[in-house]
């Protein structure tokens, strides 16, 4: 059978339909899904490109077999993906076994966040050098002779300022 012209596969799709959607219930095992795979085979007939097929009927069929695994497929993948976040989410609780849900609470939040307002408030307050040595070795990350070399300061001038602000630092914590 050639398909050249543009009807060709779309009219034998027509001429089978029925046999079809019988093969895809066989399939699925569901009439939705065989439903929505023949909607799907009848948009992939529309579209493929004219050219020589030997056995039209044979090649819709073929089709509509490669949608099935497609989706099998990815239900499967998506099961997969499925179990793999609820394993996480319940710390990979068993069968029966009620998960423990390891998410923070809304009071859990607030109290994070306000700790952090506060150690960045903490921080705004420190004295200015021990302030700017905290911030580029703490935040910036630098070692203590590259804070020294960027401030002018000696080592350990850069380490009385680290070990004042972090007095400083762990006073305002503890209040």
């Amino acid at each position: 059978m050639s398909l050249n012209d543009d009807s060709g596969l779309e009219s034998l799709y027509g001429v089978h339909r029925a046999d079809l959607r019988r093969f895809l219930i066989a399939r699925t095992g569901d009439t939705t899904e065989a439903d929505d795979v023949l909607q799907e085979l009848w948009l992939k007939a529309r579209t493929v490109q004219p050219g020589p097929i030997d056995n039209g009927r044979a090649y819709l069929y073929r089709m509509a077999q490669n949608l099935v695994v497609d989706r099998l497929r990815e239900k499967r993948r998506r099961m997969e993906r499925d179990r793999r976040w609820n394993d996480q989410a319940t710390d990979f609780a068993a069968a029966g076994i009620e998960a423990v849900d390891h998410s923070q609470t809304a009071e859990d939040e607030i109290l994070a966040r306000e700790e952090v307002a506060t150690l960045a408030s903490a921080i705004a307050n420190l004295p200015d050098g021990a302030r700017r040595a905290f911030e580029l070795h703490k935040l910036d990350g630098l070692s203590h002779a590259e804070v020294a070399q960027r401030l002018g300061i000696s080592k350990s001038g850069v380490e009385k300022h680290m070990a004042v602000a972090m007095k400083y630092l762990r006073r305002a914590l503890q209040n």
